[in-house]
This record gives structure tokens, sequence and C-alpha cells, in this order.
């Protein structure tokens, strides 16, 4: 039962809601039912949203519709985390996430708040670490080492985005457990996802963390483009790429394909991430790639058009 996510990143409050939609889409067994999301605001406020039934469906509403996404103040959150499992929860469902907006909060799956061998609940003990000055990551750590048979694992993240995700040995012990953490060097945002009882397990927590990472990462930004049109020669080449001068415009375009650079086949001419030289310098690699025609080693057609611009990051 229960999968935890936790994030850190710009938009964590809507990377952790799209994570679990996304994984309510694939996962069967312990999930779509009860749901606890909270999240450190912008402005220092801890938040809350919680639900009994349905998942990310009903956890957020607006009037009486369903199925919508965050509040403003909850997705723009650089802290945010949710729990959830099977319907029907008794008592306050808050106190499956411990949180203070000074300090962090806490997440996990199994039974986060079961009682560890000093005779606090684990979850909050976690918490209570951090406040004391240790890591998210040492605070998951130390708290589910000396409890080994508590029925436990902990998501835990800090003010500086350091996330610990970490189960306890009895948990470990289990055939159904999925634990994922990932960061990204270049922004620097992170997500730790566990679950159990959710099926296929493996895949549902490898695809919560990625559309996490997705969500606070973003489209990327071009850097520029370079304009492509129909008479540019292209040919083999040692690297996949567009040559263009000074202004943008495509000189030549080399591949190393020799499907389209020999043989002139319908194909990707300019490949995904091809180099991108204004003269001789490399400014960028290309951000996608059009259908491209060939005739004589020249594109006659890019997508069907006698021309476009690719942009490059």
């Amino acid at each position: 039962m229960t999968i935890g996510i936790g994030a850190f990143g710009p938009n964590a409050g809507l990377a952790v809601f799209r994570a679990l939609r996304a994984a309510e889409k694939v996962g069967t067994g312990a999930i779509g039912g009860f749901a606890t999301f909270a999240a450190i605001t912008g402005d220092g406020h801890a938040v809350f949203s919680v639900t009994q039934r349905g998942g990310a469906a009903t956890a957020f509403t607006e009037g009486e519709t369903t199925g919508v996404e965050p509040w403003p103040n909850f997705a723009s959150a650089r802290i945010a985390a949710v729990i959830s499992s099977g319907p029907d929860r008794p008592g306050d469902l808050t106190k499956f996430i411990p949180i203070d907006p000074g300090v962090g909060l806490v997440t996990g799956h199994r039974i986060p708040p079961t009682t560890g061998t000093n005779g606090k609940p684990m979850s909050s003990d976690a918490l209570e670490r951090m406040r004391a000055g240790l890591s998210g990551a040492d605070a998951a750590a130390a708290v589910t080492a000396e409890t080994p048979e508590g029925d436990c694992g902990l998501i835990t993240i800090d003010m500086q985005g350091r996330i610990g995700v970490s189960n306890t040995a009895r948990v470990l012990r289990r055939p159904d457990v999925a634990t994922v953490l990932r960061r990204d060097a270049e922004t620097g945002a992170a997500v730790g996802v566990l679950h159990n009882a959710i099926r296929p397990h493996g895949v549902v927590a490898e695809l919560a963390a990625a559309v996490a990472l997705e969500t606070m990462n973003g489209e990327p930004t071009p850097k520029g483009f370079a304009t492509i049109v129909a008479g540019t020669p292209i040919g083999m080449g040692d690297e996949n790429a567009v040559i263009c001068d000074e202004t943008g415009r495509a000189i030549r375009v080399t591949t190393t394909d020799p499907s389209v650079g020999l043989r002139g086949e319908l194909g990707a001419a300019i490949y995904l991430a091809s180099a991108v030289y204004l003269g001789d310098r490399l400014v960028g690699r290309t951000m996608f790639e059009p259908i491209t025609t060939i005739e004589g080693g020249r594109l006659v057609a890019l997508s069907g058009k006698d021309g476009l611009r690719i942009s490059y990051r």
C-alpha cells in the first residue's frame, strides 16, 4: 500500500500532482484512493489538500468540478510532496506529511508515522532531526537505520533541496518495493519516489519521477534559430551538423547517415541534437528534426515545406 512522491525545484507542487496522476493512469493496486498533498509555498506557508477517494482527480476542485490542476500557490511551490493509496484512511490525513515551512517536509510509503524504537513517529522524528540541523538525506537514513523492523519508508526534503529516500530493512525485504531518486544537475531539480503494492512496480516509479522532473524543468528555451531552405546541399560528414552563415542561414548540412547523405532517401537528414555552426563557431544543438526529401544531394522539402526555422539550444 501507498506511493510517496517528493519534489524540489520550480513548480514542485505541479510536479508531484502530475506525477501521481500519471502513476494512477498506469498503475493498478493500492492507488487512486486517499491522497494527501502538501507544499511549502513561495511566501513560506504550509498548505495541504486531501481526499479520501479519487486520488489526484479529486484532491483539488474548482466549485463542483473535479479533475482540475492544483491551486496556483500550491503548483508554484518549490518543495512539495504527496502520499496516496487505497480509499478511506482514518483520522486527519494531513498527519501523513509532517511539515515545517522553515525546515522542510517528510512523506513516504508503507506507514511513515509508525512508531520507531525511540517511541516517536518515524516521519515526525525525521523532521525533528532536520530541525536540529541534519540534512534531509541524513535524517531519512538515520531514522530508518535505527528502526530496521519498522514498516516504513521515508522521503525527506529540506529547504536546500537535499532529498533523502530510504527504506527500513523490513521494507527492503518486500518483493514489491520500488525506490527512485533522480536529480537534474543543470537545473537542480530533484524527485524521490517510493511505492509498494502497485503494479508494475518498477515502471510506475520511473514514470512518476520522469513526469515530475519534466514538469519542473519545463520546455527547453531555444538559444536561437537556423533557417534552412530548399536547395541547401546535404552530404556525408564527420558529424550531424547544420553549417550556417553569420546570419543563421544554412549553407550546407552534413550527416553520418548514408541513407540520406549518400542515397538521398526520405528521412531525418537534420538529426535531433545536430551541431549548429555560425561560421566556425558551435552555437548549439538542434531541438527537433524535420522529415526531409532529398534530390541530387540537395534538400527539396522539409516537413512538406520549402523552408523552415529549426530551433537550437
